[in-house]
C-alpha cells in the first residue's frame, strides 16, 4: 500500500473512531480505491453521481455515501475478511468516519482559502505511485472508470486534494507535535511515580478445563489428559514450540495467542502459580499447577522485580506518548477552530 507519511499514525488514531481526528491516506485503502478524503463534490459544479447518496454538506461541498464507506474501510480495513464491518462496531465506526470526512473537507477548504498549492513534480510522483498499485493497465482503467468517471483530470484533482490535506496537517499538527528529549526528561522527573512498576511475570500457558459439574470419573480423566499435556510441554524446546502446542491442545482463551500472556503483576496471580514461578528461571516449564479444578502448565519467559524504570528505558516510548498526546490536542483544537464558522449539515 502506498501511503502518506501520516498514514501509520492515522491507522492508530482512527481506532479511537470518534475521538481521533486527522491523518491522511494518499493512495489505495481497502482495495483499489482512493482514500475517503480524496473525493470532494461541490454541490453546484459537480453534483453527486446518480445513486451516490449525499450524507453531509460542508460549506456547500457535498460528501457522499461512497466517501463515508471508504473512510469506514480505512478505519476497519479488515472488513473483507470479516464479511463486512461487525454490527456491534458499525455505529461507532460510521460516526468516526463521518467526523473524519468533515474534518478533512474543512482542512481542504482551508488550504484553498489560503492559496496552498502542490508543486507539479510532487503531483506527478503521487499520480505515478497511485498507478503502480495496479497489476495491469486494464485494472487501473477499470478503477478510473468506476471511481473517476474515466477522467484523468478528476483523478489528479483528487490526488492534489489529498496532498494539500497532508501538507497542511504536516505543518500544523505533525511538526508542532514534536517533543524533545529535554521535554521528555522534564516530564519524567515531574511524574516519577508513573514509572514505578510492580513485580511481574511474563509467561505462556497450556490449560485443561474440566466440564461443568464434572463427576469423579470426568475429573480423573481430566487429570490424565493434563499429565499427557505436561509430557508434551516438557518436550518443547522453545517458546514457539510451546506456543504451537498451546494452540493445539490448550483449552483457555490464550490458546489463540500461542498461550502468551502480557506481563502480569504478582498480586494478580493465584498463589499456586506464584509458588511455581518463584522456583523457575526463564525457559523453564512448570509441573502441573492446579487451581480449583483447572490444570495449568506454565512456561516462564521473564521475571521483572519491582522497581522504577530508568529514563533511558522509557525515553522512546515516553516521547512517543507525549507526541501522541500533543498531536491529539492540536488536532482537536484545529477541528474546533475550523468548525467555528462552518456550515455543516447532515443529510
Amino acid at each position: 500500500m502506498c501511503s502518506s507519511p501520516l498514514f501509520q499514525h492515522r491507522m492508530e488514531t482512527m481506532k479511537q473512531m470518534v475521538a481521533g481526528f486527522g491523518g491522511v491516506l494518499l493512495a489505495i485503502a481497502a482495495g483499489a480505491q482512493v482514500a475517503s478524503h480524496a473525493p470532494t463534490i461541490p454541490s453546484q459544479a459537480n453534483p453527486p453521481a446518480t445513486g451516490d447518496k449525499p450524507v453531509v454538506r460542508v460549506n456547500g461541498a457535498v460528501l457522499t455515501e461512497s466517501d463515508l464507506m471508504r473512510e469506514e474501510l480505512t478505519i476497519f480495513p479488515y472488513a473483507r475478511q470479516h464479511g463486512g464491518i461487525p454490527k456491534d462496531l458499525e455505529p461507532q465506526i460510521r460516526e468516526g468516519a463521518l467526523k473524519m470526512i468533515v474534518f478533512e473537507e474543512l482542512v481542504y477548504q482551508k488550504t484553498l482559502r489560503d492559496h496552498w498549492t502542490v508543486q507539479p513534480p510532487k503531483l506527478r510522483a503521487a499520480e505515478t505511485a497511485f498507478r503502480k498499485q495496479f497489476a495491469t493497465p486494464e485494472e487501473f482503467h477499470q478503477v478510473l472508470t468506476q471511481q473517476f468517471n474515466g477522467s484523468n483530470e478528476l483523478l489528479q484533482q483528487k490526488i492534489e486534494r489529498s496532498l494539500l490535506i497532508d501538507e497542511f496537517l504536516q505543518k500544523e499538527v505533525e511538526e508542532k507535535s514534536a517533543v524533545s528529549l529535554a521535554e521528555a526528561r522534564a516530564y519524567y522527573d515531574r511524574h516519577a511515580d508513573q514509572f514505578q512498576h510492580p513485580e511481574t511475570y511474563t509467561f505462556q500457558t497450556i490449560s485443561m478445563l474440566p466440564p461443568q459439574n464434572a463427576n469423579a470419573g470426568q475429573l480423573k480423566e481430566e487429570r490424565t489428559r493434563a499429565e499427557h499435556a505436561l509430557e508434551q510441554a516438557k518436550a518443547t524446546k522453545s517458546a514457539e514450540a510451546f506456543g504451537l502446542l498451546a494452540e493445539k491442545i490448550s483449552e483457555d482463551d490464550y490458546r489463540v495467542m500461542m498461550g502468551q500472556h502480557k506481563p502480569i503483576p504478582i498480586d494478580q496471580l493465584a498463589p499456586q502459580v506464584v509458588t511455581a514461578l518463584h522456583a523457575m528461571k526463564p525457559g523453564d516449564v512448570s509441573g502441573l499447577i492446579q487451581v480449583d479444578q483447572i490444570y495449568t502448565i506454565v512456561r516462564l519467559q521473564a521475571h521483572t522485580p519491582a522497581g522504577k524504570n530508568s529514563f533511558i528505558q522509557v525515553r522512546q516510548e515516553l516521547q512517543k506518548k507525549l507526541e501522541q498526546d500533543k498531536r491529539e490536542t492540536l488536532r482537536t483544537q484545529l477541528n474546533r477552530t475550523l468548525q467555528q464558522n462552518a456550515k455543516i449539515q447532515t443529510m
